[in-house]
């Protein structure tokens, strides 16, 4: 199963769709006109105003809900995951991935809240199923990406968060307390309970609804990712004399230059997109439910709000965990060999012995505890977590969405709700208690499907996420609060706009 399962990981991840990915940034930044540099101090200042509603959330909770889904742990593990494959060089291609991907995130985010709707409870959803179905016309399209989204979110990614969890807590409970470890019945049973802790918490938010999910987001998510920000600057100015150097060797063997990693370029390049893509979500079309739930006068405000979310991300959390790894030096770097059509790893780096690819998060809480021993790794564990489960509560919300589309204008039944809720908290159980491989792959998998169905679509339905910034900049130059007009920019289908004037 698991070499049927890579094998399927082998054809979605293929070059093409790292092309497609940095194809489409490098195409959006370029008709937007480069809108991430030329609007920045929009960004920020919208994601801290806007209003709420009883349909929908503030611009900043809406915020919260699409960096809950993003900040998961992709900005741990997968950063470490990238370094171990790619080294130092991945994380400039992350960086542009993610300077790329905020153009990417503003076009999927604008077209999500353009064509969203009122469901049988009058609450806002929208979507790439959404924009799809209305601005292409192609419902059996809107219906497959529907599918792929529910399955993905609901059922493939949520086990790669709850590995985490696991991994990183009997990590530090199994190293450091071995007779708690022993009293819970060792590592393996540890996990189990573990996972079951994960879902009975899980439940308590998802059955309260997206205002609940809301609310809990807008309050941890900022505080997780500065706290570790925080503890990332405070291990780089321990180890201010190592800074240049981790620079040196980031740019470097970014571009085949450097001795040790220069044979392994065109790893740096597939994994900095692949875990830049995982991370940061943009084209993933995962941030553009969270964007149509937000109260807005116009649609470029939450284009703009989530193209922020993607610096915040990538360039402030992921590099992070990036600084925190090379500047101590707490990582490993395999050079992969096909021989006899089977793929081995070669060590070019070992700061962590005996640590492989698929346990980032523990390359993360070596490097914390080799200038903070004692708690560095319990920190992290902590951080995992929450960065972990708030993105297992985004992923809900947005198999709901994707569940409300598939049921139209009926109201979605009671049990195929209690269903994916099921689903989703049963998948944490036996994510936590499988083996991380595994729940990478089919992690890797979900988010392929995802992308390609997404960002084949935003390249074909771009122009009115285009005209909406146009008609934004057009309105803020005449001093107005811009407010959205789909019929006098020639719209269609936006009907929820179109009614409200």
């Amino acid at each position: 199963m698991e070499a049927f399962l890579a094998w399927i990981n082998g054809i979605i991840w293929s070059n093409a769709l790292i092309a497609l990915c940095l194809g489409a940034g490098l195409w959006f930044t370029f008709r937007t006109r480069v809108m991430q540099v030329r609007g920045f101090a929009e960004m920020c200042r919208l994601t801290v105003t806007g209003q709420k509603s009883d349909a929908g959330v503030s611009s900043f909770q809406a915020l919260a809900i699409s960096m809950a889904g993003r900040m998961g742990i992709g900005n741990i593990a997968g950063v470490a995951t990238a370094i171990a494959y790619g080294g130092p060089g991945a994380v400039f291609w992350m960086w542009v991935m993610g300077f790329l991907g905020a153009s990417t995130s503003y076009v999927e985010s604008t077209l999500a809240q353009i064509y969203k709707e009122k469901d049988a409870e009058g609450r806002y959803r929208g979507g790439p199923a959404y924009y799809i179905e209305k601005a292409m016309g192609l419902k059996w399209y809107a219906v497959l990406f529907a599918v792929a989204t529910v399955v993905a979110t609901g059922l493939l990614l949520p086990g790669v968060q709850a590995n985490a969890i696991a991994d990183s807590a009997s990590s530090v409970l199994c190293n450091g307390t071995a007779d708690t470890c022993a009293a819970l019945g060792g590592s393996g049973m540890l996990k189990l309970w573990i996972g079951l802790a994960v879902a009975f918490l899980l439940g308590l938010i998802i059955f309260g609804g997206i205002k609940r999910i809301a609310t809990f987001a807008e309050v941890v998510v900022p505080f997780m990712a500065l706290a570790f920000i925080l503890m990332a600057v405070i291990v780089m100015i321990v180890n201010a004399d190592k800074v240049p150097a981790m620079f040196a060797d980031i740019f470097s063997s970014a571009f085949g230059g450097h001795a040790a990693f220069g044979a392994i370029l065109g790893q740096a390049i597939a994994w900095g997109v692949k875990r830049g893509v995982y991370a940061n979500e943009a084209g993933q079309g995962t941030g553009p439910h969270a964007a149509a739930a937000a109260e807005v006068s116009h649609p470029a405000k939450q284009g703009y709000v989530q193209a922020f979310a993607i610096y915040f991300d990538t360039m402030l959390v992921c590099t992070s965990t990036a600084f925190l790894l090379l500047s101590t030096g707490m990582y490993n770097t395999f050079r992969v060999v096909v021989e006899d059509g089977k793929e081995t790893l070669q060590a070019i780096v070992t700061g962590v012995p005996g640590v492989q690819p698929s346990e980032g998060a523990q390359f993360t809480q070596a490097a914390v505890e080799s200038v903070l021993p004692g708690w560095g790794a319990g920190f992290v564990a902590l951080a995992l977590f929450f960065f972990a489960f708030t993105t297992i509560m985004a992923y809900y919300y947005m198999a709901e969405t994707n569940l409300t589309y598939l049921a139209g204008v009926r109201k979605t039944h009671p049990l195929a709700t209690l269903l994916l809720r099921l689903g989703i908290i049963g998948m944490v159980v036996f994510g936590a208690y499988h083996n991380a491989a595994m729940a990478w792959t089919l992690g890797d998998i979900g988010v392929g499907l995802m992308a390609w169905l997404n960002i084949i679509a935003i390249l074909i339905l771009q122009k009115p996420a285009l005209q909406a910034l146009r008609d934004y900049e057009r309105q803020k130059k005449l001093g107005a609060d811009p407010v959205f007009d789909p019929d006098a920019l020639g719209i269609r289908n936006a009907g929820f706009w179109s009614g409200k004037k």
